[in-house]
This record gives C-alpha cells, structure tokens and sequence, in this order.
C-alpha cells in the first residue's frame, strides 16, 4: 500500500543527506571567512598599536604624546564599524545561501509528499477507501501547517535581515533607525 518505492525512498534519504552536508560545509565556509576577517583584524590591530607605541616613545614632550593619542583615536571607530559592516555581510550572505538550500529541500519534501499521496491513492486496494481519505487529510493538513510555518519563519527571517541592515546603515551613517521587528502575523488559510 506504500506510494514510495524503494528507490524513491534511498533517493528521497540520499538528498536528506546531501542538503545536511551542503548547510554543514556552507556553516563551515561562513565560520571560515568570520575567521580569517578576525585574524586580518588582530593582525591590523598589532600592526597599529606597535606603530602607535613607537611614535608615543619617541615623543619628545608630553603635548606631543597626548596628540598622537587624538591622531589614533579617530580613525577607531569607522574601522569598528567596517568590521561590523563585513561581519554583517559574512552572516547575511550565509544566512542566504542557507535559506536557498533549505527552500530547495522544503519544494523537494512537498513533492515527495504528493506523490506519497498519488502513489497511496493510486495502490489503495478495494475497501480501503476510508482510510486513504483520513491519510489523504491527515498529511494535506500537516502539509498545509508546515507551509504556513515555513512562510511566517521566512518572513521573519527576512525581516530580522532588513532590520539588521537598517540598524548597520543608520550606524554608518550617524542617524537614529526607526525600524524596529514586528510580529510577523500568521497566514490566513483560504
């Protein structure tokens, strides 16, 4: 009475297990990049603290030890922001790749489960009418949850994303954000 043949089955567990290996590697790329721009940012510290400290000790008073002070001050904060920035764009774009997977597989599981429920329909034997109806309702109900589930948990991602965005832009550029998240309303069934 099974609609998935054996090999749907292996193939259906097969992509399962391809998407699970596609998000760990896109995670481990993202982690990858997050370290390699602390490791640039250390190293850019080090290099400007070291030059900092030797032009203090060759100060010849102390005026001129407090302006090499103001000298380096300034520039902290765009950097600080340009980190930010590059640590927004690092998540924002593997948060992306990880939506387009994970909307990929989402599309693949919905056609898993129709022809679940065609194949069901099709080798129901004599009598069983009933049954297959409850299971047609049964898995067309869960379906439509996990869809409606789906679509408030994208919107709100993408929400949260614009947000952040806006919050990384106001600090750049000195102005108050007025975007704040809201609650992402449910999706009415029709």
């Amino acid at each position: 009475m099974s609609g998935l043949t054996t090999e749907q089955h292996v193939a259906t567990q097969k992509a399962s297990v391809d998407t699970s290996f596609a998000l760990l590697n896109k995670a481990f790329e993202g982690i990858d990049r997050l370290a390699e721009l602390n490791v640039q940012a250390v190293k850019s510290v080090l290099a400007e603290n070291q030059e900092f400290v030797i032009k203090v000790l060759s100060a010849k008073d102390p005026q001129e030890t407090f302006s090499q002070q103001s000298i380096v001050a300034q520039p902290v904060a765009e950097k600080v922001q340009s980190y930010w920035r590059d640590v927004y764009e690092i998540l924002s774009k593997t948060q992306a790749e990880f939506s387009a997977l994970a909307g990929a597989q989402y599309k693949q599981v919905q056609t898993d489960v129709r022809s679940f429920i065609d194949g069901l329909t099709k080798n129901a034997p004599p009598g069983s009418e009933a049954a297959v109806t409850a299971w047609t309702t049964f898995v067309t109900s869960a379906t439509d949850t996990a869809n409606s589930m789906y679509e408030t948990a994208a919107k709100a991602a993408r929400q949260a994303v614009e947000t952040a965005e806006s919050n990384l832009n106001a600090a750049s550029t000195g102005k108050p954000s007025q975007q704040t998240l809201k609650p992402v309303a449910p999706i009415d069934k029709e």
